[in-house]
């Protein structure tokens, strides 16, 4: 057996991950296992093979299992990328923003409360995070009257678009380009954010 150097910069030299695409790999997979299994019924192993990293690795980012998916049930990361346009151009933007998330990632940023029924007292956190995160701070930027109502309104049109795009598959919605989805069903949620 021959010696392989590890001196920094050495050809043969292991490869470092990127820690933050390892994170990022790893809070994909959780995602993804979350919202086809019950929060019980997953490990860290799973998860770990999932992202194709180490348990250990899991543990190294996130510390444990209630961790992991406590950053995976939140929504701040992904609401503020949602909610990131003027609210004139925000119907528009936020229809783009899950069909967007949903062909490039492969995860829509607000279908995981869809899920919420699988996961018994963590389903009561992620209904919470969602609510706070997503609902009410679209809420806190609207004017006029029922800003809470409108927000759920609004939500409610872009979780029904993320199910038929992502859970339901429908062919032509898949087909379509998304700039002319987010044309035709950008300002019916337009609607409840400018009334």
């Amino acid at each position: 057996m021959s010696a392989v150097s590890t001196r920094p910069g050495s050809p043969s030299a292991p490869a470092r991950r990127d820690a933050e695409a390892t994170k990022a790999a790893i809070l994909k997979a959780a995602r993804h296992l979350l919202a086809r299994h019950a929060h019980a019924d997953i490990t860290l192993k799973d998860v770990a093979e999932r992202a194709g990293v180490s348990a250990p690795l899991v543990l190294k980012y996130f510390g444990n299992k209630e961790s992991l998916f406590a950053r995976v049930m939140s929504f701040d990361t992904d609401a503020a990328a949602l909610l990131a346009a003027p609210l004139d151009e925000l119907g528009r933007h936020m229809v783009r923003h899950v069909l967007e998330s949903q062909r490039d990632r492969g995860a829509d940023p607000l279908l995981r409360i869809v899920f919420a029924p699988l996961h018994g007292d963590h389903g009561d956190v992620l209904r919470a995070n969602f609510r706070a995160h997503v609902v009410d701070a679209l809420a806190a930027r609207l004017t006029g009257p029922d800003p809470g109502l409108r927000a759920e309104l609004a939500v409610a049109q872009l979780i029904g678009l993320g199910v038929m795009y992502g859970i339901a598959r429908g062919p032509r919605l898949r087909d379509a380009v998304i700039t002319d989805i987010a044309d035709r069903y950008g300002p019916a949620v337009q609607t409840q954010l400018t009334p």
